[in-house]
């Protein structure tokens, strides 16, 4: 759905080998969320003093900001193997058990996407999580028996986009909960900086900052839009980035100053032009810029509500005076009344 987006914050099968190579291993090499890595330090060292594996750990938060990579860092700090799954992937509990029965004592088991797991599994991992023992059913009817099986205490890190999906059982059951937030541009220029060292990649400060400011806050986003620039700079240039080599670049990948791409600016055009800045329901906007609901409002529409640039109504979606600015249109005297209506539904 998005990831032929550069601005896209999801990672299809071939970026996700190039992030693994970008990927810091240690906590001191993580950039950005000063707070999350703290806290994390602290129950990591803890639990390493006391010999024990530490509270299970629950990170939520938009795609592409750092979670997986977390979850590996973990898996290193504490010098325990990694197994990677996600919710999608186990669709029976019998998956589940599956996995938590092979599991070594103190291995870090990593659930993607864990709001989508089945509600089968979702039940049985309640008492793997409390009690280390999964009840594995045996036969069918009324002739069924549960057995009791005992699993090596592991820890499990969960990661989710949705963290509301989530039922209150599930979470109460993590000791350490995490919320992931989009990066100060600073942080994002630190990156960028790394990420050109390992890809060898020669940039001047200011080249790094123009990325930085064009990234929406995703570190992901950042690195691809980095490569992005860097061919351009080796094709179109001498390979050196400098501020007007980034610039030049991301116009032409469609990426503006504010980091918005052609879908984001057609749902503002759509908005105001066609419909005077709203409010206009999300079906009606999706079938005028020729994308489904699912895109808008999941691909488009956090960015632009973050950016204040359209906001959500009870009557639907409107423009903001941020948004008529920034396409330099005047609004109407009608819709003057409606653009502080941003009551959320």
């Amino acid at each position: 759905m998005s990831e032929d987006r550069f601005v896209s914050p999801v990672a299809d099968g071939e970026e996700k080998v190039i992030e693994a190579a970008l990927r810091p291993k240690r906590l001191d090499e993580f950039v950005g969320q000063a707070r999350v890595r703290e806290q994390l330090s602290l129950v990591l060292h803890s639990a390493l003093r006391r010999g024990r594996p530490p509270d299970h750990l629950l990170m939520s938060g938009p795609p592409g900001l750092g979670k997986t990579t977390l979850a590996m860092i973990i898996s290193g700090e504490l010098g325990m193997p990694l197994r990677i799954s996600s919710g999608p992937a186990i669709e029976r509990a019998g998956d589940l058990a599956a996995v938590l029965s092979t599991l070594s004592e103190g291995e870090v088991l990593f659930l993607d996407e864990i709001h989508r797991m089945a509600r089968p599994a979702e039940e049985m991992l309640y008492v793997a999580m409390e009690d280390f023992r999964v009840d594995v059913v045996v036969g069918k009817g009324p002739g069924a028996t549960a057995i009791p099986l005992d699993i090596a205490p592991f820890t499990l890190v969960g990661a989710t986009t949705r963290a509301g999906l989530l039922p209150a059982p599930l979470r109460d059951r993590f000791g350490f909960v995490a919320h992931m937030d989009f990066y100060e541009p600073a942080d994002l220029e630190r990156i960028i900086e790394r990420s050109a060292r390992l890809l060898n990649v020669r940039m001047d400060e200011a080249g790094g900052a123009e990325i930085a400011k064009r990234s929406r806050g995703t570190p992901r986003i950042a690195n691809r839009l980095l490569r992005r620039v860097r061919d351009y700079a080796e094709v179109r240039a001498d390979g050196f980035i400098t501020e007007q080599i980034a610039q030049d670049a991301l116009s032409l990948y469609e990426v503006d100053a504010e980091g918005l791409d052609r879908l984001d600016r057609g749902v503002l055009d759509a908005l105001m032009r066609k419909f005077g800045g709203g409010p206009v329901g999300l079906s009606t906007l999706a079938v005028a810029v020729g994308e489904e609901p699912e895109t808008v409002e999941v691909v488009a529409e956090p960015f632009l509500v973050r950016k204040g640039l359209i906001a959500r109504t009870p009557r639907g979606r409107i423009a903001t005076p941020a948004a008529w600015r920034y396409l330099g249109i005047t609004p109407p005297l009608s819709v003057e009344g409606t653009l502080f209506e941003v009551t959320e539904e």
